[in-house]
Formats: structure tokens, sequence, C-alpha cells
């Protein structure tokens, strides 16, 4: 038994098995790259699910972790340590005006923003205290955000559901509008469907969403896990969205999870202070939120995106990874459509492929498949053109081939 076969059963024995493993050990990564144990090379076209936003052991991301573990790593949220204001003050740099936050995930993020949502919605007379989603959606697999989730196979086997969460299918304006009632306090929706297939919704959607959310007195989520830290070729996912004036679409409350801590465990819920303001001492809490280290990494993955321009290169480079995968006459027979934007991609096939992550790694490169026959790709958002050409070409070569 090869030493990579021996690890493999070390961890059935005493890994609960709730992950479809693949039989590969990884064991080092830098840039755009990765390891197995017995020496492969793979070029990482998805980034531990988007979390290393800047690839493996980026060495400005090492040495911010590295100088605050000699300084300070955690001493509770009873004090106000630095870095996390740092992270916040760029996420008003950024986004827009708001107070944030912190604990270790999106799910927890979103678990955050609706407890907010209902704060805010227990201010109303009646209490406003439901929330609307999406099918296709994904938004964590706590017991509410399992709720919240529009997907039958996240549910199922966790009867009886969270009350108060209902699902509309994404894209028909008339169908939420007619789900909301005295007693809905909000409406929490991706910018980009990630989990549920790369899927955008129609150009004026999220302005009508926005209206009726101002209309009916509504707290907007907008689940950013995804879609934040420069992927999409903005900053974040819904500065996409504008009203037909042009006016930006903002959210009351924005989640951020995945990238932003760089493969560390940072989830965010930033919210507009007149919001945040209903989130006293007692009413929600995360003891190793804002850790100082995670907080540190954070920090430098916001200062590194803006100062290489990432989000003009993740914007070019998706451009350009669409148009190939659009026009590439060798797999237009196998594929529905390529959609996506920046480095946030998904290329539907015609038929379900349940091989084709293992066939990608024969090919060099590390892709996921998601809702059955759809790959997606999101790569570090620095990885160069070169590589790119480089994975696109594997992974043309490898839908070819199924």
């Amino acid at each position: 038994m090869s030493q990579t076969e021996q690890i493999i059963e070390r961890g059935k024995r005493v890994l609960i098995g709730n992950y479809a493993r693949l039989p590969v050990v990884m064991a080092r990564g830098e840039g755009a790259f990765a390891w197995d144990a017995d020496g492969n090379k793979y070029l990482d076209l998805f980034a531990g699910f988007g979390g290393c936003v800047l690839g493996h052991c980026h060495p400005a991301l090492v040495a911010a972790a590295t100088d605050q573990a000699h300084k300070l790593w955690h001493v509770g949220n009873t004090f106000y340590t630095e870095p996390q204001i740092d992270v916040a003050e760029r996420l008003n740099k950024f986004a827009f005006p708001g107070q944030a936050f912190f604990c270790h995930s999106g799910m927890e993020a979103n678990e955050a923003a609706v407890k907010l949502t209902r704060l805010r919605g227990g201010q109303s007379s009646p209490k406003k205290w439901k929330m609307l989603s999406f099918n296709k959606s994904f938004h964590g697999r706590s017991l509410a955000m399992v709720a919240a989730t529009g997907n039958p196979a996240v549910k199922a086997g966790f009867d009886p559901q969270v009350p108060g969460f209902t699902q509309v299918e994404p894209g028909d304006f008339d169908a939420l509008a007619a789900a909301v009632d005295d007693e809905t306090a909000g409406i929490i929706m991706e910018p980009i469907q990630g989990e549920g297939g790369i899927n955008l919704y129609p150009p004026d959607f999220a302005a009508r969403v926005r209206k009726l959310c101002d209309k009916r007195g509504l707290t907007l989520i907008f689940d950013e896990v995804w879609t934040g830290c420069g992927r999409t070729g903005h900053w974040f996912g819904h500065q996409y969205f504008a009203d037909s004036s042009g006016k930006s679409v903002l959210p009351d409350i924005m989640t951020l999870g995945k990238a932003v801590g760089g493969g560390l465990p940072v989830g965010i819920m930033f919210a507009r202070p007149e919001i945040s303001a209903l989130l006293t001492p007692g009413k929600h809490g995360c003891t190793l939120g804002a850790n100082a280290i995670c907080m540190a990494v954070c920090r430098t993955i916001f200062d590194v995106i803006e100062r290489e321009k990432l989000v003009e290169h993740a914007a070019k480079l998706g451009e350009h990874g669409l148009s190939r995968l659009r026009n590439e006459s060798r797999i237009k027979v196998r594929v529905v459509e390529a959609r996506g934007r920046g480095l946030f991609i998904g290329i539907e096939l015609k038929e379900e492929a349940p091989r084709i992550v293992e066939k990608g790694l024969e090919h060099g490169i590390i892709i996921n498949l998601t809702s059955k026959k759809i790959v997606r790709l999101a790569p570090p958002i620095n990885i160069t053109p070169q590589q790119w050409d480089q994975g696109l070409d594997a992974v043309i070569n490898t839908i070819a081939t199924i």
C-alpha cells in the first residue's frame, strides 16, 4: 500500500464521510498550483471553493499572518483591536457606508443577517419575521439556512423545516411580489447564484427588488459569500446592479465569506448603520470572530487586490475565458452555454458528467461540478493570463473527452 493509500485509509477511519472526497491527498500549494502527496501538479481552477482568492501561500498573506502571530492572536470582542477596524474601514471604502460584524463563515454571516432582519421587522406592527429567497439558491447548512436555501437536496432529511422561509423562482418578480405579506421581513439573494449553477438575473430584476423592499419596508440582504472580493470583476457582485437611471442598487445588509479570509475562516455581516444599531450587546456574538490573525490576513487581501488592480484583472480574464468557451468548436456539441462574470464561470453541459472532476485531475486541473452538469471555474483572481489560458485549454480538452 502506497503512502497516499495509507493516509486515505487513516482518514476513512477517523473522518466523518459527509464529503464526497476524491482519492487524492493534497500536500502543498503555491500561487495557482497545488501538488498532491505523490508529487502530481495541478492548476487550481476552483481555489478551495473560492476561498483562496489570491492562490496558495501568497507571500503577503503569509507575512501578514506571521507578523500578527508574533503580536496578538485573540482577546475576545470585549476589547477593540486595530486589524478588525482596518477591515471594516476597507469595506466602507469599497462597498458602502456600514458597520461590520465578524464571524467564521458565510453561513454564520447569513444567520446574523437574518437575525438582524428579524430585529428590524420586530419594530413593525404586525411584527415582520418571514424571509423570502429563491429556488436554486444556497445560503449555508445550519437549520435556518437550510430552510432559506432553495435546493430540495440540501433540505432532505432535516424536516420539520425552520418556519418562516419561502422560495420563489429566481427572476420572477411577479411571484416575488405576490409572496410578500404583512409579516415578511426581508429578502435574501445572491448577486449570482453559486451552488445553483452560476445563474444570473434579468438586467432590471435587482432594481425592482430594491424598489419593492423600499415600498414594503423589507430588508434586502445580498449574500456575497461567493461573489465578494473582486471575483466577479467588481469588488462585490451587487455593483453590477443599477436602476434605469444608472443609480446603484445597494443592499441593507451584505454578507461575505470564502474569499474574504483567503482560505482562513472569516465571515462578515456588513450592514447600514441605522440597521446595525439594533444589534445591541447580548443580541448576537461570536467567540473567535475577528481573530486578530484572520483580520490581519483579511486586511491584506483588500490591500493586495487594490494595489495589483486585480478587480480589473478578473474582469478582463473573465471576458477572455467566456469568449474562448463560447466559441470553441470542439465542445459546442456538449455545452448548453458558458455564463458568469469575471472569474466566476459556469459551463452548463447538455448531459450529466459525474466523473468530470476526476477527468480534470487527469488533465492536470482542479475544477468543480455542481447541479450534476455545470462545471464551475473560480480560480485565484491573480492567476496569470498564461496560466488562465493553460487552464482553459485543459478544461476544453476535459469536456471534449467526456
